[in-house]
């Protein structure tokens, strides 16, 4: 089924942003982002986020990320954020003409990680998904929107009950670049339960 567009909302809006039917453009600002403390030490939480509310404990939401970015760390992508010191998130981050970083973070009580593996610059898309079972959460992406593989699975401390969720796009340096998300989907959840070892 395709989302409803119209129940999102802006957490921070972007100084220029298209919404349409079927399509949402972000023109990112310098100097925004999303980042909690761990190694770099510093503090962002100032990137335009776009979610929706659900208290559905059992869904997936994908979506399709084109991006024309050029300055490192430029990234754009798809979202759960409850508040500045939890929330996750997956992207393409702009290094420099030969790599870039497809990645993910995850942020508990306001400490981030970050896991990623380098790409070719080359790369202008990537589709994402997100899944969620109770407070547990699965990211993953596809360059096709068909075949999806795994970027993580994580446990979110806040991340039972209502949640947000949906896309967002920032720029931490001196930059700015237009990001255009399609095809936005909810869904069953596509993240079966597990049917190996049973839980202690």
């Amino acid at each position: 089924m395709n989302m409803d567009i119209g129940k999102l909302k802006w957490t921070r809006a972007p100084g220029n942003y298209i919404i349409s039917d079927h399509k949402i453009e972000i023109t990112t600002s310098p100097h925004t982002d999303l980042w909690q403390r761990t190694y770099y030490h510093f503090r962002n939480d100032s990137a335009p986020v776009l979610q929706m509310e659900t208290d559905e404990p059992f869904f997936s939401f994908t979506v399709r990320a084109e991006f024309e970015s050029k300055r490192r760390f430029d990234q754009c992508g798809i979202v759960m954020y409850l508040d500045s010191e939890n929330w996750l998130k997956a992207s393409i981050e702009y290094e420099n003409e030969a790599f870039q970083h497809l990645g993910s973070v995850v942020t508990n009580h306001g400490y981030s990680d970050w896991a990623t593996t380098q790409i070719p610059a080359s790369i202008k898309s990537m589709w994402y998904r997100l899944s969620r079972r109770e407070d547990d959460y699965r990211l993953e992406c596809s360059e096709d929107g068909i075949a999806f593989r795994q970027m993580r699975v994580c446990h979110m401390w806040n991340g039972r009950g209502a949640i947000q969720f949906g896309i967002y796009a920032c720029s931490p340096e001196e930059s700015s670049f237009k990001a255009t998300f399609t095809h936005l989907e909810l869904t069953e959840c596509k993240w079966l339960a597990h049917n190996g070892q049973q839980p202690d």
